[in-house]
């Protein structure tokens, strides 16, 4: 552990304190967002209403955005994100008079800005426009994709720039507005948002919808299928294809005790309800913290609710995230290690410490495999990114998730949790409905915290972990008891095919998982027959599981699993389980042609998140 800030750290601290004090107000903020268009230090919109129209024959939305705005410059242009979206026409004012519009160039990752010709009194733009086919965002399903086979589906994926595909906004986290929306749907189908939700169908296949927080674009979300509806408590339920509700329902029915564990440690939960819609298992997240209703993987069905954590963490986004957002995607981490730390603290005090903990060990040993892999040295390991001509998805890492819990998890251990506690608590409080970039945090940090006990300034080392690539040495300590026991257990039975014992001590889904990726690099086809025989991995119910035994299937031969593996790809879109086994079958050259056999029928299947990143490993 370093003890002392040197001095070139302490000067850029100083240097970042006076530049976040120049920059706390909206504009200066929004203006430095490198992934979007849009110009709302001149002008920003405050409210959408939305009318859509969805159309699974052409797979194709007919929409209708009227923007509020707010006109502060007095500019005679106001720019919205755009990709693949046909603009028909552009209005402006509540007598929809005819305006002049351009379309930028096109850029890879940003799409084109759409230029509009307003006034200086201008409050009203609406936007007449038509998705297109390549629209990354949407997720067209046809029946066979679905779990009852009988109905067509659709849901977005806005997460991080893809809202511009299917709504013209001006789609940068920093910029918050309300919606309203009209969305028409083929009768007998539900349509579902995030925003205030329908519990029942409607009849006429209309369905009009509320958000009354303001949001950034990205959380704006649709779905639209056949489901059904079913309670877990008086604020919290789940949305599921009826096949799935019941069984969903049960896996989730601790979701009422989530919330109230997180109203327990960081304040109230302002957003009304808190549903969980269940998808299709093309969904290439786990799951997305759309306010007011979580859009989840049904990967974390396991039928043991060993999984559940992915609820506490979708819910946590409530706060860290949805309430208090990162301003632009170089902030990534303001809202993913915000959350695994919160997700970490309900679970403890839902299920007890040694749950969390187990999950803190394997989040860290995550976190050393993916350092290791990218190289310690590499600058994507900070936690401040910079991301500006790329995609901004390449900074979902676990740098964002797990050193930024890490980081948390250093302040709390140097300041102590009661008054760690007590920041977050008047954090999320002061910044509530706003977008923050990491300046604004450190701010924050300083005042709240390492002003009232200097001390702490040398204890955190606060610039170190935000802007040095790697892990400080500071990090706590993580360890778990039933991890080490699991340590000595493969240790000790390595050389042996005796494995009774080992059955009576691993009871848990984290100790399994723990286990697996315990075993040696040098375990035999031997061990893991018999391995298979005992626990049955290779038709696990626990996804996770699956994806951590069929990477030692496939790196070590385990041919009795390859059949197993080829369903899961092409029925898993989730891109967590996806790149890790396509990147191991592709060190092969049998290896790589199989994945590319698998690939082209499971292809299809998943979400253009997935597929834009198996594209490259397999090209």
């Amino acid at each position: 552990m370093t003890k002392y800030i040197s001095f070139p750290v302490l000067v850029l601290s100083t240097f970042l304190l006076i530049a976040c004090s120049r920059n706390n107000s909206g504009s200066e903020t929004e203006k430095k967002d490198p992934h979007s268009f849009a110009n709302p230090a001149q002008v920003r919109v405050s409210h959408l209403d939305l009318d859509l129209k969805i159309d699974f024959i052409n797979q194709s939305i007919d929409g209708k955005a009227e923007w509020a705005i707010e006109n502060i410059a007095k500019t005679d242009t106001v720019i919205f994100d755009t990709k693949e979206i046909k603009i028909e026409k552009v209005t402006l004012g509540d007598d929809h008079r005819e305006t002049s519009y351009s379309l930028g160039e096109k850029d890879k990752y940003l799409g084109q800005a759409l230029k509009i010709k307003i006034s200086p009194s201008t409050s009203k733009v609406t936007i007449w426009y038509k998705t297109s086919k390549d629209a990354a965002a949407l997720q067209w399903l046809n029946p066979e994709q679905t779990l009852g086979k009988k109905h067509p589906f659709l849901y977005t994926q806005s997460e991080a720039i893809l809202a511009r595909t299917w709504v013209p906004c001006q789609d940068s986290p920093g910029i918050r507005f309300t919606y309203n929306a009209s969305v028409t749907v083929p009768q007998g189908l539900m349509a579902l948002m995030s925003a205030e939700n329908p519990q029942q169908r409607s009849a006429n296949g209309r369905y009009t919808f509320r958000q009354p927080h303001p949001i950034p674009s990205y959380l704006m979300a649709l779905a639209v299928g056949d489901l059904d509806f079913k309670a877990v408590d008086k604020r919290t339920g789940i949305y599921a294809e009826p096949a799935a509700l019941d069984k969903a329902a049960w896996e989730f029915a601790d979701m009422g005790k989530m919330v109230d564990a997180a109203e327990k440690l960081y304040g109230p939960y302002r957003w009304g309800r808190y549903d969980v819609l269940v998808l299709p298992p093309s969904f290439p997240f786990g799951g997305m913290e759309n306010p007011m209703l979580t859009f989840a993987t049904p990967t974390v069905i396991a039928g043991d609710r060993s999984l559940v954590s992915l609820v506490a963490h979708e819910l946590a986004h409530s706060w860290s995230g949805n309430l208090v957002t990162n301003a632009t995607w170089n902030d990534f981490w303001l809202n993913e290690g915000f959350t695994v730390y919160f997700e970490r603290r309900i679970i403890e005090e839902v299920y007890g410490k040694q749950e969390a903990r187990m999950q803190e060990v394997l989040g860290f040993e995550s976190l050393k495999e993916t350092i290791a892999d990218m190289g310690k040295e590499n600058k994507d390991t900070r936690l401040k990114g910079n991301f500006a001509g790329r995609d901004p998805d390449d900074g979902m890492t676990d740098i964002a998730y797990e050193k930024g819990y890490s980081f948390l998890r250093t302040i709390e251990e140097a300041a102590g949790r009661q008054a760690f506690d007590a920041f977050l608590k008047q954090y999320f409080k002061r910044h509530s409905f706003q977008s923050v970039t990491t300046e604004d945090f450190v701010n924050d940090l300083e005042t709240g915290l390492i002003n009232k006990n200097p001390g702490l300034r040398d204890k955190i080392e606060m610039s170190r972990w935000i802007y040095e690539p790697g892990i400080p040495a500071n990090v706590p300590p993580v360890n778990s008891r039933e991890f080490e026991a699991i340590d000595s257990m493969v240790s000790s039975w390595k050389n042996s095919l005796h494995i009774g014992e080992l059955r009576k001590q691993l009871k848990t889904a984290n100790e399994l998982l723990y286990f697996i990726k315990a075993l040696p690099d040098s375990i035999s086809a031997a061990h893991l027959k018999a391995l298979d025989k005992e626990f049955s991995f290779t038709r696990s119910g626990n996804a996770e599981i699956q994806c951590s035994w069929y990477l030692l299937a496939i790196r070590h031969h385990y041919t009795p699993a390859y059949s197993y593996i080829e369903e899961f790809l092409t029925n898993v879109g989730r891109r967590k389980f996806l790149i890790p086994l396509y990147k191991e079958m592709v060190l092969t050259k049998d290896g790589k042609a199989w994945a590319k056999e698998i690939y082209k029928k499971a292809r299809p299947n998943y979400h253009s998140v997935s597929y834009n990143t198996i594209d490259a490993i397999l090209k």
